[in-house]
């Protein structure tokens, strides 16, 4: 059986070079078929030699060679995932494209990864091909485990408190002028809005004023082009394929580190050194005494603001889909506005957004429901065991906050959107990692903190403008086909709030 994979593969090979009239991407894609193809089978040919006295976790069969399950994972992945946890167990494995991952659903189960070392449930085996080309080397996932910790370490020290007082007054400077646009009434796309806020408020809150004073049109595509090496295709093909996303991307790589050398550099000549991230990191230096290198201190800052901007667009513009859809909720947020701040609605501070505790249960139940990241990924480099099963090497461990987010031992009302679940003791409390939408232990985003002040402070100003409504009554529909998974046609209906 394995023999005849190898034949297909050679034959998909064969085939598509006779056809392809000198056409390079044709010739590259061939190749990289090939390539998939042979390392299935070895896979395979290797997994029939393995110890078969070992328990695997349960696998679901498929009867499509070398893709496995991809279409219907790709379909409908929270579907077929759940599908399988309620046949199989919290603990259960398939191929797609060649990979086999193996799933842990459920708080017990997720245990194995949120608890595991790098060295044993590795980060970088799975994330690197698609970090590197869009932060650099030498940064994130292209570097040993150590090293990205003191690089997070350095990114977390700008990520404090203090800083957020001053980010509140930034960011709802941005929001207001961004929104001065949208005029008194209309029906606009809610994520595109949303996506070009966050990275304006997100670069001038962690960038400094030097790099926000850049962000014109040019810059904003660069970072577009840049934020379209996030894709599948990125996952599943080599980087060298001449796919024309490719291309853009590593083009806009360039260009946007040729920016960040000129104000490193400029930062340097000056002798000035404000209190921002840029400022941090030129001043960081690593266990050993060794500074950062430019081309470190770029690629960081880089990774900074594309880590969290698809995913805080994506929670903040699903967010305003559950309070248009829910507008005595609606109204209770701007309610809460008053009572908090004034009458008056005078401009927010960082302590007033803290007390805006119904805003707060409503983004962490948009979290819940919508989970910007709905697998987080690692691959075995030793056995792992989980509810007595021996996942091998070379297995992607995956943990799916979604699912974990809406299973029925834990969660009551699971499909519910109701932002109450989290006045008292939250139900799946005792579930340690039935909640996890910034990850969990060891492996917690060093981002969350800054996420609650930005998309908090966002939607207070927001809805001091506007009130929100469902264009007819449509609420948007899941895209699967973006890693991230967004809101599908997210036009929103909205006017200008009486005062």
């Amino acid at each position: 059986m394995s023999t005849h994979f190898y034949n297909m593969g050679t034959k998909l090979l064969v085939d598509t070079v006779s056809k392809m009239n000198e056409n390079l991407t044709s010739l590259v894609l061939a190749a990289s078929v090939f390539t998939l193809t042979v390392g299935y089978v070895s896979k395979r040919l290797l997994q029939q030699s393995a110890d078969k006295d070992a328990k695997y976790p349960p696998f679901i069969p498929s009867s499509i060679p070398f893709l496995g399950h991809a279409i219907a994972f790709g379909k409908s992945p929270i579907e077929f995932l759940e599908n399988a946890y309620e046949k199989y167990g919290p603990v259960f494995s398939f191929t797609m494209v060649g990979k086999t991952f193996t799933y842990l659903l459920g708080s017990e189960a997720a245990t194995l990864m949120f608890n595991s070392k790098n060295e044993d449930l590795n980060a970088e085996d799975v994330y690197s091909k698609l970090t590197t080309p869009v932060f650099g080397k030498g940064v994130a996932y292209d570097v040993p485990n150590p090293i990205f910790l003191e690089q997070k370490k350095m990114l977390k020290t700008g990520l404090n408190i203090a800083r957020f007082k001053e980010h509140v007054r930034l960011i709802e400077s941005e929001t207001i002028e961004y929104f001065k646009r949208w005029g008194d009434s209309g029906e606009r796309n809610l994520f595109e809005a949303l996506s070009e806020l966050i990275i304006l408020t997100a670069s001038s809150c962690l960038h400094g004023k030097e790099i926000r004073s850049m962000l014109n049109e040019r810059v904003a595509q660069l970072y577009a082009d840049l934020d379209g090496g996030f894709s599948h295709a990125a996952w599943l093909l080599p980087t060298w394929v001449p796919l024309p996303s490719f291309r853009k991307r590593d083009k806009a790589h360039r260009e946007i580190k040729n920016i960040f050398f000129k104000v490193i550099e400029k930062r340097r000549r000056s002798g000035e050194t404000p209190d921002d991230i840029l400022q941090t990191l030129i001043d960081a230096t690593y266990k050993d005494g060794r500074s950062l290198t430019d081309d470190e201190i770029a690629g960081m800052l880089i990774g900074l603001l594309l880590a969290g901007q698809h995913t805080s667009s994506t929670t903040s513009a699903w967010m305003g889909f559950f309070l248009a859809r829910d507008k005595a909720l609606q109204d209770r947020c701007y309610a809460e506005q008053k009572a908090v701040c004034g009458e008056g609605l005078p401009p927010l501070d960082f302590d007033q957004l803290k007390d805006l505790n119904l805003l707060e249960r409503c983004l962490k139940e948009t979290l819940r429901l919508r989970p910007p990241i709905m697998t987080m990924m690692r691959m075995a480099r030793t056995p792992q065991t989980a509810a007595g099963y021996t996942i091998p090497v070379g297995h992607q461990v995956c943990v799916s906050p979604t699912v974990n987010h809406r299973l029925q031992d834990a969660w009551v009302g699971r499909m519910e959107f109701n932002p109450e679940r989290y006045l008292n003791d939250n139900p799946a409390a005792g579930e340690k990692f039935a909640y996890i939408p910034f990850g969990a232990g060891r492996h917690r985003c060093i981002g969350e903190n800054f996420a609650y002040v930005q998309i908090k402070t966002i939607w207070s100003t927001m809805l001091r403008m506007y009130e929100f409504d469902l264009v007819d009554g449509y609420f948007p529909t899941i895209n699967y086909t973006t890693m991230i998974h967004t809101p599908h046609n997210p036009v929103i209906r909205y006017k200008r709030r009486k005062q």
